[in-house]
């Protein structure tokens, strides 16, 4: 049976779906994570290729756009092949982007063969541009292996942007280099305010939290920023920056609701569909998938899932009590 293109119940139509391939990383970011994790056991998650089939189900249903993210994607066991084998929609045109969310440290060494298998752009989350204060933020990242990462990026030909989480006594005072630096590479910047989900430990959301109109509001001072009719599929709002000619982009989920043009849904490494970032309502997707080798299971319960696309989230930043909006970490859900 011909199924048709996935539309919500607001008229939406859902042409991205951003998939997360494992909630492990090799760094501990102290807005994503805490320092000790307790990862998922690697019975419940989906199997490369299993997570194949489900992303072509959505491909086959309208979905244009593949995001693979994490945890850190590049530190799945074998993920190349998944790389190789989602490339086959690109060739037959029924997928026009396939790209990827990373933290850079694998990038040395994968860059050359994710931009062979149809990867044209990737994004890079770096908050800094200091060393120690890398090693602060990331806990366990290495600063100079994700600048090699970026050095095989460009020398592969992709499109790079970066990804700065604003982390207000963090690195607001960096704002300003990072655009410049960013104009020196040839790489777009896009600031992204803080997310209340999951325990991070010890800091509060509240302690990190710096509404990007601040930041926008800083970089006029020294920047020209022009507003820009362009859109990169997700939630970002840019201008281009006379003075470099890079895009910066501003996601602002706490001070600008960005739902009403909300095209895409996040499968999580085992299976799990969410609908909305905010909202903890969910489908489970693993279940049908192994009932049948046939697809009518899977796409029934995506229908079904589809159908109960909320609105828009319920994120807020809760100034009497710390506790996370939304209590599954980034990393489960795919940043």
């Amino acid at each position: 049976m011909e199924r048709q293109k996935l539309i919500d119940p607001f008229g939406r139509g859902i042409s991205y779906l951003r998939v997360s391939v494992t909630d492990r990383c090799d760094f501990r970011c102290v807005y994503c994570m805490s320092e000790e994790m307790t990862f998922l056991p690697r019975a419940e998650l989906l199997t490369l290729e299993e997570l194949d089939r489900v992303c072509s189900a959505f491909v086959r249903r309208g979905v244009r756009k593949l995001r693979l993210t994490g945890g850190e994607p590049l530190v799945r066991r074998d993920i190349m092949s998944l790389f190789a084998s989602l490339s086959r929609h690109l060739k037959a045109g029924g997928l026009d982007e396939l790209t990827v969310t990373t933290n850079g440290s694998q990038l040395g060494r994968f860059a050359g063969e994710i931009a062979g298998y149809g990867v044209r752009r990737i994004n890079v989350s770096l908050d800094t541009l200091m060393p120690e204060k890398f090693l602060a933020i990331t806990r366990w990242g290495k600063y100079d292996q994700v600048m090699k990462g970026l050095e095989a990026a460009k020398e592969a030909g992709l499109k790079v942007k970066i990804n700065c989480v604003a982390l207000k006594g963090v690195n607001d005072g960096e704002f300003h280099d990072l655009v410049a630096w960013c104009g020196e590479n040839g790489f777009d910047l896009t600031f992204i305010e803080v997310m209340p989900m999951g325990d991070i430990g010890g800091e509060t959301r509240l302690d990190q939290y710096l509404p990007l109109s601040m930041v926008r509001a800083e970089l006029n001072k020294r920047w020209t920023l022009e507003p820009i009719d362009y859109s990169s599929g997700g939630p970002a709002r840019y201008v281009i920056c006379r003075e470099t000619g890079q895009r910066i982009g501003f996601i602002t989920p706490m001070t600008h609701n960005f739902c009403e043009s909300c095209n895409r849904v996040r499968l999580t490494c085992t299976g799990t569909l969410y609908m909305c970032l905010g909202q903890e309502d969910a489908a489970d997707l693993r279940t049908p998938v192994r009932a049948s080798e046939g697809d009518e299971l899977l796409m029934d319960a995506i229908d079904e899932a589809i159908g109960r696309k909320p609105k828009g989230h319920d994120f807020v930043i809760d100034r009497r009590r710390s506790l996370s909006s939304v209590s599954r970490h980034m990393s489960t859900t795919g940043g």
